[in-house]
C-alpha cells in the first residue's frame, strides 16, 4: 500500500477525488467531532488534507455520506462523480468503508500497517518487527544487529514518532522506543520518499501514537513469555569438536513479563483529548557458559501520554511526552557445567539507556488552500555501563613482571569486578521544523525548513577513587637504570614491587547542527496525471569539544533533487503507473566527531608496595586482599594529558564532500476488486562516495604524513594541511596516499561504489472482517566494494570509522555485499472463524548471504591488510599458497567476494490464535503466538577470517558463528474496560 507525500514527517493523511464543481464536501471524525469542509474547484477536483489518521464520514452538500478510512501519509481517493464514482446510497446501506487499495496520489514505495491488523497476526511487540513485514527490509545478521533497507547498511535509517526524529545521533544505529500498545499506525518507507525527508540513504520508519476521543476508554494488557515456553538454543561445536566462540547456549534463556494500563477520553468534548499509558516490564535473561554464568535482572517502567487540543476545526495543538529509560543489573558467578552448579558471585555490572522525550506540534488551516505546521521537540538517549562496586572499588591488576617474581595470585585481589572503566554517553536532539502547504489551482505547493541540534557527551573513567593500580615487580638486583621511572624518579634499592596508579578521564561534549530547506510541487497536469517535483538542500556543522569546527557542509554542497509521477491509467483510482528519481544525502555522526574531538587526562603516580591487607567486599561481604600503598615516588607524570584539539586540519580533509545515494523506481499497481490488488516495481540505487578514516602514509610534497588516519573522501581528490610546509597540500587519493612496505610502491585507494537492484511483486487482499492476505516476492542484488558506513563482514560498527580504508586491499574487491540476499518471500494473513476464534500467520523466507574470505597480505606489500580478530581489522582478497614467509616469494591467489558459496536459506514461520469473549459488555481478548514455529536454528553468519598470518589458515573459516533464534511463545491478554 503506497503513501502520499504529506509534510511534517507525514503524521497525517488526506482525502481527495472528483465531484461536481461548486459542490461542498465535508469530512467529519465522529470520535473527535473534527469537521473540515471544502468547495469543489472548477475542474471538479477536491482535497482535504492534514487529517489525523482514523475513521471519517464524508458528506456531500445533498446530505449523502460515505465512511472513509484515512491512513498515515496516505491519500484516500473518493470520486463522487465521473469514472469510479462512489454510489453513496449503496455504500451507506451496505456499511462499506472506502479504503486505499491504490493510492494514485503517491509516487513513493511504502507499507502502511495499523494496530488492528497487527493484533490479528504473530508480530512481536517491537518497531523492528513491524518494519520487517515490508518487502526489502531484512534483519541484519551482523554481530551488532539492526535493519537493512534496500541494500543499505544498518547505519543509514531514520525513525520518527509523531514527526519527532528519535534516531540515535551518535552511531545512527538505534532509536528510542515506546510500548507496542502506545502506537496507532506504522508506515515503513523503503524508497522514493519526498523532499521533506532526508538524512537517510536507507529507509524510514514513521509511527503515530494513539490519541483520545470523545468517548472514555480504558484498558489493561498483560504479556508473558515464560522461559518454559521457549525452545533451547543448541550448543554449537566446530568440526574439530571444540565448542564455538559463543560457548554454551543450551542453558541460556530467561522469562519476560510486562503489563500496562491505559486510558483515553475527552477533557472537553470535541475540543481537548488525552491518552495516557503506564507499563511495567520485568525480564531476567541468563547467559550460562562452561565456567561462568551471568544472571541479569531488568525491572523497568514506561510512561507516556498525548494531549490533543482542537482549538477549533481549523487549528490543532498536540503534545507528546514519554520516557523510555531502562536499567539492568548483572551478576557474574562461577559455574560448573558438569554438575550444573552455580558458585559464588564474582562481580557484576549495570547498564542503562533511554531518556525523556517530548514534542509539541501546531497545525493551522488558515484558509481552504493554505495550511501551516510547526513542531518543536526534544529526544534524549543515554548509554551507560557501570557496576554496584564502582563507588567503593578501584581496579587492581598485575603486570607480568610481578607474576614473574611473586607467582600468580592464589586469592582474590581487589574488589572491582572487572578491569573495565565506567563509560557513559548522553545524547540530546532538539528538533524544530516549519512546514507549509499551499494549493494554487492544479498545484499543491509544499515547502518548509527544519533544524536538529544533536549533542553527545561521552566520558570514561576508572571506578573507586578514579585510579587503576597496577602491580609491577622489579628484581632485587636490578641496575639503577632499570629502577628509573618515566617521571624521573628512581625505585629505591631493596624495593621489589611498586604500584603504577593511573588516573585517566576521556571524553567531552561534541555537537552537530543539521539544517534543511525544501520545496515541492505536486502538479496535477491532468485529472489523471500527477507530477511531484521537488528539491531539498541540507547543511550541517560538526563541532569539537573545544568549540572548533570539525567538518561542515553548506546548502550548496548537499542539494537533493526529487521528481516523481503517478498516472491514474483508467481515471477511476484503480490502476496506476508510478515512478520517481531522487538523490539522498546522509550527514556525519557524532561518533566521528567524538573520536577526534575529545580531551584526555592521563596521569601516572608511582608508589612503593608496603604489603597486603584483608578487606571485606562491600557488596558480597566476602574477604579479598588489597595492597598497602606506601611512599610516593617522584612527581605525578602528566605527559599523557591532551586537551581537546582546536586544529584538525591534518585530521580532516578541507573540502570534505558528503555521502549521497541516487535512486530510481518504476512501478505499477492495480486494484482487481474492492478487496484484491497487486503490484510490481523495480528499484535501482547507487552510492559512489564515502567518508572514512583512511590510512595515509604518503602524500607527495608533505613527508609529515607517514602513518595517519585522517577523515577523507577515499578515492577522490582531497586537501590536507601540511605542518612541514605550513601549506595546504592537494592529492588524488586514487593514485596517492599509501606506500607499500618492502616494495615501496606508491598507490591510492579505489573509489567506493555500492549498487542495489531489485524487482518486487506484491499481492494484497484487504481485511473484510473475515480474512486478509499479503504476499510479496523480492529479487535483489546488492554489490559493492563497501557495505556502507559500517562493516558487517568483520563485525565492526563504529560508523564511518571501520576498516575499508585501513589498507588499499580492503576495498579492492567489488562483489556481493554482506547483506546480499537474492530472494525474499514474505506472507502474512489472518482468518476469522467466528466472533470468538481467529488465526493469523506470517512467513519469511530468504536466501543466504555470501561467504567471503579475508586474508592478511596483498602483492608487493609486507604490511598487514587485516588480522585474525573477527571484530577489528580489514582484510585482503589475496590468499597465500606458498613462499609465505617473505613478501618477495609469496604466491598469492586472488579470491572474489562470495567465492566460497552462500549460507543456507533462512525460514521463519509464525502462527497465532486469538480468542475473543463473545460479549457486548466485556471486551476481553487473548492471543497466543508462536514465533519460529519450525524451530529452525539456521546459521546466519560465519567466520570470514581466512588467515592469521600469510599461509596460516584460521581453523574455523567458513564455519558458523551466529544462528537464528530458537522458537518461543507469547501470550497477550487485553481487557478494554469501556
Amino acid at each position: 500500500m503506497a503513501s502520499a507525500p504529506l509534510f511534517a514527517q507525514s503524521v497525517t493523511g488526506a482525502v481527495a477525488g472528483r465531484a461536481e464543481a461548486g459542490q461542498q464536501v465535508t469530512i467529519t471524525n465522529p470520535s473527535t467531532g473534527l469537521t473540515r469542509s471544502v468547495t469543489v474547484s472548477g475542474d471538479g477536483s477536491y482535497r482535504i488534507g492534514q487529517l489525523p489518521p482514523g475513521q471519517y464520514t464524508l458528506t456531500t452538500g445533498s446530505g449523502e455520506s460515505v465512511a472513509v478510512s484515512v491512513s498515515i501519509g496516505g491519500t484516500t481517493t473518493v470520486n463522487l462523480t465521473g469514472a469510479g464514482a462512489v454510489d453513496l446510497a449503496t455504500v451507506q446501506v451496505t456499511g462499506s468503508r472506502v479504503i486505499n487499495q491504490v493510492d494514485v496520489r503517491s509516487t513513493e514505495s511504502a507499507t502502511n500497517i495499523r494496530r488492528e491488523e497487527i493484533a490479528r497476526m504473530p508480530v512481536d511487540q517491537s518497531l523492528s518487527s513491524v518494519a520487517l513485514l515490508a518487502p526489502g527490509v531484512v534483519s541484519s545478521a551482523a554481530s551488532f544487529g539492526g535493519l537493512n533497507f534496500g541494500g543499505s547498511s544498518v547505519a543509514e535509517n531514520v525513525v520518527y514518532i509523531n514527526g519527532l526524529n528519535v534516531t540515535d545521533p551518535y552511531r545512527r544505529q538505534g532509536f528510542s522506543s515506546v510500548p507496542f500498545g502506545f502506537y496507532e499506525e506504522f508506515q515503513v518507507k523503503t524508497g522514493g520518499y519526498s523532499a521533506e525527508f532526508g538524512r537517510s540513504t536507507g529507509g524510514v520508519i514513521n509511527a503515530v501514537t494513539r490519541s483520545g476521543t470523545n468517548d472514555f476508554h480504558a484498558g489493561a494488557e498483560f504479556t508473558m513469555e515464560p522461559n518454559a515456553w521457549a525452545s533451547t538454543m543448541k550448543d554449537h561445536f566446530y568440526k574439530d569438536g571444540n565448542i564455538t566462540s559463543r560457548d554454551r547456549t543450551s542453558r541460556d534463556g530467561g522469562s519476560f513479563y510486562k503489563a500496562n494500563v491505559w486510558a483515553s477520553g475527552a477533557l472537553i468534548q470535541d475540543r481537548l483529548f488525552f491518552f495516557g499509558m503506564y507499563e511495567q516490564r520485568d525480564s531476567n535473561p541468563r547467559d550460562i557458559d562452561t565456567t561462568q554464568a551471568w544472571y541479569t535482572d531488568s525491572n523497568n517502567d514506561f510512561w507516556g501520554g498525548k494531549l490533543d487540543w482542537q482549538i477549533n476545526d481549523s487549528h490543532l495543538l498536540s503534545l507528546l511526552a514519554f520516557s523510555d529509560k531502562v536499567e539492568s543489573d548483572t551478576l557474574k558467578y562461577r559455574y560448573d557445567w558438569d554438575s550444573a552448579t552455580r558458585g559464588a558471585a564474582e562481580g557484576g555490572s549495570s547498564a542503562g539507556s533511554g531518556g525523556d522525550n517530548w514534542s509539541l506540534t501546531y497545525t493551522g488551516n488558515f484558509t481552504q488552500n493554505f495550511v501551516a505546521k510547526a513542531m518543536y521537540g526534544v529526544n534524549k538517549r543515554s548509554s551507560n555501563s557501570f557496576s554496584q562496586w564502582d563507588p567503593y572499588c578501584s581496579i587492581l591488576d598485575r603486570d607480568g613482571t610481578y607474576d614473574a617474581i611473586f607467582g600468580e595470585r592464589t586469592a582474590r585481589e581487589g574488589c572491582a569486578p572487572s578491569t573495565d572503566g565506567v563509560n557513559s554517553r548522553d545524547d540530546k536532539r532538539e528538533a524544530a521544523r516549519l512546514d507549509f502547504e499551499w494549493t494554487l489551482g492544479d498545484h499543491l505547493l509544499r515547502f518548509g525548513a527544519d533544524q536538529e541540534v544533536m549533542d553527545s557527551t561521552t566520558s570514561s573513567l576508572f571506578p573507586g577513587d578514579g585510579v587503576r593500580y597496577r602491580l609491577i615487580g622489579i628484581p632485587a638486583d636490578a641496575t639503577p637504570d632499570d629502577r628509573a621511572l618515566p617521571n624521573g624518579a628512581v625505585v629505591p634499592a631493596g624495593v621489589t614491587a611498586y604500584l603504577d596508579g593511573r588516573y585517566k578521564v576521556t571524553g567531552a561534549p561534541v555537537s552537530t547542527k543539521a539544517q534543511a530547506i525544501y520545496i515541492e510541487d505536486n502538479w496535477n497536469v491532468t485529472p489523471d496525471l500527477l507530477l511531484n517535483i521537488g528539491v531539498r538542500a541540507d547543511k550541517f556543522e560538526n563541532t569539537l569539544a573545544s568549540g572548533a569546527t570539525f567538518a561542515k557542509a553548506d546548502f550548496s554542497d548537499m542539494i537533493s533533487p526529487r521528481v516523481g509521477f503517478s498516472w491514474d491509467i483508467k481515471g477511476d483510482g484503480t490502476t496506476k503507473l508510478f515512478g520517481n528519481a531522487g538523490r539522498y544525502y546522509i550527514p556525519l555522526t557524532n561518533k566521528l566527531t567524538d573520536y577526534f574531538g575529545g580531551g584526555t587526562i592521563d596521569e601516572h603516580t608511582y608508589y612503593v608496595l608496603d604489603g597486603w591487607e584483608e578487606r571485606i567486599d562491600p557488596i558480597l561481604g566476602t574477604p579479598y586482599l588489597y595492597p598497602i600503598i606506601g611512599e610516593q615516588l617522584g612527581p605525578v607524570n602528566t605527559e599523557g594529558n591532551a586537551p581537546a584539539p582546536d586544529d584538525v586540519r591534518t585530521a580532516v580533509s578541507r573540502d570534505l564532500k558528503q555521502v549521497f545515494q541516487d535512486e530510481f523506481i518504476l512501478g505499477f499497481q492495480q486494484a482487481l476488486s474492492p478487496a484484491w490488488s497487486w503490484g510490481v516495481n523495480a528499484t535501482y540505487r547507487k552510492m559512489t562516495r564515502a567518508v572514512e578514516d583512511v590510512r595515509i602514509n604518503h602524500v607527495e610534497g608533505c613527508p609529515w604524513y607517514s602513518g595517519d588516519w585522517p577523515i577523507l573522501n577515499p578515492g577522490e581528490t582531497n586537501t590536507l594541511w601540511c605542518p612541514d610546509t605550513e601549506q595546504w597540500v592537494t592529492f588524488d587519493n586514487s593514485e596517492d596516499g599509501y606506500q607499500a612496505l618492502g616494495s615501496g610502491l606508491i598507490m591510492g585507494y579505489k573509489r567506493p561504489k555500492r549498487t542495489y537492484k531489485a524487482v518486487e511483486f506484491q499481492l494484497d487482499r484487504a481485511w473484510d472482517d473475515k480474512w486478509a492476505l499479503n504476499v510479496s516476492y523480492l529479487w535483489s542484488k546488492s554489490e559493492g566494494n563497501i557495505e556502507g558506513p559500517v562493516n558487517s563482514d568483520t563485525g565492526y560498527n563504529d560508523t564511518s570509522l571501520v576498516q575499508y580504508y585501513d589498507h588499499p586491499a580492503v576495498n579492492e574487491r567489488f562483489g556481493p555485499t554482506f547483506n546480499d540476499y537474492r530472494h525474499q518471500i514474505k506472507v502474512r494473513g489472518s482468518y476469522k472463524f467466528n466472533d470468538m476464534w481467529s488465526v493469523g500467520g506470517t512467513l519469511s523466507v530468504r536466501s543466504g548471504g555470501p561467504i567471503t574470505a579475508f586474508g592478511v597480505r596483498w602483492p608487493n606489500d609486507n604490511r598487514s591488510a587485516g588480522g585474525p580478530s573477527e571484530f577489528s581489522g580489514g582484510g585482503s582478497g589475496w590468499l597465500c599458497e606458498s613462499g609465505c614467509d617473505d613478501w618477495t616469494t609469496r604466491e598469492l591467489v586472488y579470491s572474489e567476494k562470495g567465492a566460497f558459496g552462500r549460507m543456507p536459506w533462512v525460514t521463519d514461520l509464525g502462527a497465532s490464535v486469538m480468542w475473543t469473549l463473545p460479549s457486548d459488555k466485556i471486551d476481553l481478548k487473548a492471543r497466543f503466538s508462536v514465533y519460529n514455529l519450525l524451530n529452525r536454528q539456521t546459521e546466519i553468519n560465519v567466520h570470514s577470517r581466512y588467515e592469521s598470518l600469510p599461509g596460516t589458515k584460521m581453523p574455523y573459516f567458513g564455519e558458523a558463528r551466529a544462528w537464528q533464534s530458537p522458537r518461543y511463545m507469547q501470550l497477550v491478554v487485553t481487557w478494554n474496560f469501556f
